[in-house]
């Protein structure tokens, strides 16, 4: 098993689906993660704050460590940071700026 012990991971798309499961598996795993997500809904439309906080409750409450983030992009660059992007409506550009900032770190 992979272990993530002393390391900051983001899930973007936090909240819900594939992005909570990824989120809980990596602070099993023991990542402190930064869980991303607006709470819009599968269209992108609206905001809902407590969607990501529900998940870090849930962090919390097995003895991980999460903190929410609720804003649209919550990494623009990380030289040794996992992230995941699941969420669905993170715009190409945002993703490419993930590509290039690990490309240029690595």
């Amino acid at each position: 098993m992979i272990d993530f012990t002393d390391q900051v991971a983001i899930v973007t798309g936090a909240g819900r689906g594939l992005g909570r499961l990824y989120a809980l598996e990596l602070a099993r795993r023991g990542a402190s993660v930064i869980v991303n997500d607006l709470g819009g809904t599968m269209h992108g439309d609206g905001s809902d704050a407590s969607i990501a906080d529900q998940v870090v409750a849930e962090i919390e409450g097995v003895g991980g460590v999460a903190v929410a983030s609720h804003v649209r992009k919550a990494a623009r660059r990380s030289s040794s940071w996992p992230c995941i992007a699941s969420a669905g409506s993170t715009p190409w550009s945002v993703m490419r700026e993930f590509s290039t900032a690990f490309r240029s770190t690595s």
